[in-house]
């Protein structure tokens, strides 16, 4: 982990494991973020929908600007010693530099539990960035102090299921009717990881 703080109150937190880096939003990527939610797996699975399941409009430029700006203000308060609720790393190619998704605090309960949630671009998928990424993650949460990580993920969504397993997240029960997509009710996985649990999972090469 590399932490710097170019200025006081903004901390720069770098993690990577050679192959994967996650590192904070920059206004720069807004362009890749507004494409990226025009892909309709990410408007299925992320973002935000109505109380019906119906996905809001694709992002603007604009409207990814003010999302990495909020994730500014997140980072802002961790850096003045609050919780990482609502902080987010773009997940680059270490080799490259290049983006291919994002992963993020969702939630740091008063209890130390944090909630995180992860999405991997079109052109970047089936290549073990979201896998690596997720263990980027909890590891760094986990040394924050997290007594316990989880996420959720839609009882179709394979895929993410699949990473959140190989990441060393346990399937702990389905959330029966838990969200919706279309006006249709959908199940929901619950994955969670502890640290004393998590740290022995069987070393493997994230897929």
């Amino acid at each position: 982990m590399d932490v710097r703080e170019p200025d006081a109150d903004v901390p720069v937190v770098s993690l990577s494991d050679g192959v994967v880096t996650l590192r904070p939003w920059s206004r720069d990527d807004a362009r890749f973020m507004a494409e990226a939610f025009a892909d309709p797996a990410i408007r299925r699975y992320n973002g935000a929908h109505d109380r019906l399941g119906r996905p809001a409009p694709p992002l603007s430029i604009e409207d990814a600007e003010a999302i990495i700006d909020e994730f500014a203000s997140c980072w802002r308060a961790f850096g003045a010693a609050e919780p990482p609720s609502g902080v987010a790393f773009a997940i680059t190619d270490a080799a490259s530099g290049g983006l291919v998704g994002c992963c993020g605090v969702d939630d740091w309960s008063k209890g130390d539990v944090a909630q995180f949630g992860y999405w991997i671009g079109p052109g970047a998928r089936g290549r073990g960035y979201a896998t690596r990424a997720v263990v980027l993650l909890t590891q760094w949460l986990f040394e924050l102090g997290a007594a316990r990580a989880f996420l959720t993920v839609e009882a179709d969504n394979e895929a993410s299921a699949a990473v959140a397993r190989r990441a060393g997240f346990v399937h702990e029960g389905t959330m029966r009717a838990h969200s919706v997509w279309q006006g249709e009710r959908i199940d929901v996985m619950w994955f969670a990881a502890l640290p004393h649990e998590w740290t022995m999972r069987e070393p493997a090469e994230p897929a």
